[in-house]
C-alpha cells in the first residue's frame, strides 16, 4: 500500500490495522508513504531515521495507557517536489493500493461534487498537470501517479479514501476524474475509469497532535526515546465497502468492518461524531477553553452538543421507513464520553478548523432534511450561530490561536464578519449551504440561534 499523508491520523489508524494483521501473522502487506507538500518535516526525518517505526501510546476514558509498537511502514518517502519517489512507488505492479488522508477541504468540491476552480492551489495544480508536471493538491499528484502507473503497465490498483468526507470514495473519483478531463489527458482518464476503484470508508479515532509531553511520558513508560511518538484515544473504527479491483489486506481478521455500503455508518459519524465535535470546539473557544474535553465536561457546552443530536440528528437517521442498524442514542453517548477523556488533551484548536468544510459536511445536510420535512431546525442551528460568533471572533483578532480553514478565503470569511446582516451573509454563503443558501427559514433560524449564543457567551464565559 502506498500512503499519501503521513500525519497522525494515519499513523494510529491505517498503520495501526496493518501492524495487527501483520502481529497476527499475515505479512504480506506492508507500507510506503510520503506527504504531497512541505510539511511535517522534523516528523518525516524522524521517521526515516527510525526507519518508519514508532510508538502509540493510547488512552481510554478511563485512563489506561497502553503502549503499541507499529513498524507497518517500511518505507518513508521524503517530499520532492516532483513527487519522483512516490510515483516510482505507485507505477510498480507490487503496489496494489494507493490511500490518502488529506482533510476533508482537500477535495475542493461544491455542492454538486464539481471541481471548485475558486481556489488558487487547484488551479495552479491544473496548470502544472498540464504542462506535465506534478502538483501539490490530491488531485495533482494522483495525476502524476497514475500516470506514471499507467505507463509503466502496472496494473490496476484501488484508490482509499481515508478522510472524514460524506460518501468519501464515490465524490473523491468524481473530483479526480474531473481534474483528469480538464488536464486533457482523455487517455488517462480512460486508463483510470477501467483500471481503479475507489470504495467508500468511514474513519474514526481521535488523534491529538504530539505535544511534546507524549514523547516524555513513551520515554518514561518503555525506555524507548521515539521522536515520532504519538497518541490516540482507544477506541478505533473503519468501516469499508468491499470494492477492491486488485486484492486487499484481510482486514477483517483484526476488526474492520467489510460491508456492502457504509452509508449508516458514515451518516451516524460524520453527523453525530463530527458535528458535535466542532460544536464543542467553537463553544469551548468562545468560553475561553482550552481543550475539547474541558467544553464537553462543561454542562452549557455538552448540552448543545447533546440536544443537536438528539432533536434534530437522530430523527433524520432513525425513521420508520428507513431504521438505522445503530443505536444511535447509545452512540451518541459514547460520543460524549470519548470527548470527555481528560487524557487526550485534544485541542479546540485543532478540532475548530476548516469550518468552511464542515457545515456543508457535517451540518447542511441535517438542515436540509429537517426543512424537507417542514420540521424545526432550533437545535442544529445552534452550530452555524457557534460558527458565526467564532467566525466573528477571529474577524476581530481575538482568537487564542491561529485558526486554519483550507476552504475559507479569507476576505470571503472578514466580507461575512463586516457585513451590515452577518446572519444574513452567513447563511447566504453557497459554498456552506449550496441549495440552501439564503432561505429564509434557515435565516430565522441561525438568527433565533445566535441570540441564544450571545447569551450563552454572557452567561458563561471566563
Amino acid at each position: 500500500m502506498l500512503h499519501l499523508g503521513l500525519g497522525s491520523f494515519h499513523r494510529a489508524h491505517q498503520a495501526v490495522y496493518l501492524q495487527r494483521l501483520i502481529d497476527a501473522g499475515d505479512t504480506r502487506w506492508s507500507l510506503a508513504g510520503g506527504n504531497l507538500r512541505p510539511d511535517m518535516p522534523e516528523t518525516i526525518a524522524a521517521l526515516q531515521r527510525q526507519a518508519g517505526q514508532y510508538l502509540l501510546e493510547t488512552v481510554s476514558p478511563d485512563g489506561e495507557r497502553r503502549y503499541e509498537h507499529i513498524g507497518s511502514i517500511r518505507r518513508v518517502v521524503p517530499y520532492e517536489p516532483g513527487l519522483a519517489g512516490l510515483a516510482a512507488i505507485a507505477a510498480s505492479p507490487a503496489t496494489r493500493i494507493i490511500s490518502f488522508t488529506v482533510t476533508e477541504a482537500g477535495y475542493y468540491l461544491d455542492a454538486k461534487n464539481h471541481l471548485d476552480l475558486g481556489y488558487a492551489d487547484l488551479a495552479a495544480d491544473l496548470d502544472r498537470a498540464r504542462r506535465g508536471e506534478a502538483g501539490q493538491t490530491l488531485y495533482g499528484a494522483l495525476f502524476t501517479l497514475l500516470r506514471a502507473r499507467r505507463d509503466a503497465d502496472a496494473g490496476q490498483v484501488t484508490l482509499l479514501n481515508c478522510d472524514n468526507l460524506r460518501h468519501n470514495g464515490e465524490r473523491f473519483n468524481l473530483g479526480l476524474q474531473q481534474f483528469i478531463e480538464l488536464a486533457g489527458d482523455a487517455a488517462l482518464l480512460d486508463w483510470v475509469q477501467v483500471n481503479t476503484t475507489a470504495p467508500n470508508a468511514m474513519v474514526d479515532r481521535i488523534t491529538p497532535r504530539p505535544a511534546p509531553e507524549v514523547r516524555q511520558r513513551v520515554k518514561a513508560a518503555t525506555g524507548v526515546d521515539d521522536e515520532a511518538a504519538l497518541m490516540a484515544e482507544s477506541f478505533i473504527q473503519w468501516v469499508i465497502e468491499d470494492d477492491f479491483c486488485n486484492g486487499r489486506p484481510e482486514w477483517e481478521r483484526v476488526g474492520v468492518q467489510m460491508v456492502e455500503s457504509v452509508v449508516p455508518y458514515e451518516e451516524a459519524k460524520i453527523r453525530i461524531l463530527n458535528a458535535s465535535h466542532s460544536c464543542i470546539a467553537w463553544a469551548g473557544t468562545l468560553l475561553g477553553l482550552r481543550f475539547i474535553h474541558e467544553g464537553t465536561r462543561h454542562e452549557a457546552v455538552r448540552r448543545l452538543a447533546f440536544d443537536y443530536v438528539t432533536d434534530d440528528v437522530i430523527p433524520c437517521l432513525h425513521t420508520p421507513e428507513r431504521p438505522s442498524p445503530i443505536d444511535l442514542a447509545a452512540y451518541r453517548d459514547v460520543v460524549l464520553d470519548r470527548f470527555s477523556n481528560p487524557a487526550i488533551c485534544d485541542t479546540n484548536q485543532r478540532v475548530a478548523m476548516d469550518g468552511f468544510a464542515k457545515i456543508p459536511g457535517f451540518i447542511a445536510p441535517t438542515v436540509r432534511e429537517r426543512l424537507g420535512r417542514a420540521e424545526g431546525i432550533a437545535s442544529v442551528a445552534m452550530l452555524p450561530a457557534l460558527f458565526l460568533a467564532f467566525l466573528q471572533a477571529w474577524h476581530r483578532g481575538e482568537l487564542p490561536y491561529e485558526y486554519q480553514d483550507q476552504g475559507m478565503d479569507p476576505a470571503v470569511g472578514h466580507a461575512i464578519c463586516s457585513s451590515g446582516d452577518p446572519v444574513a451573509a452567513l447563511c447566504a454563503d453557497a459554498v456552506l449551504w449550496g441549495p440552501l443558501a439564503g432561505d429564509p427559514r434557515l435565516v430565522a433560524a441561525v438568527r433565533h440561534a445566535t441570540g441564544r449564543v450571545a447569551n450563552f457567551m454572557k452567561e458563561h464565559r471566563r
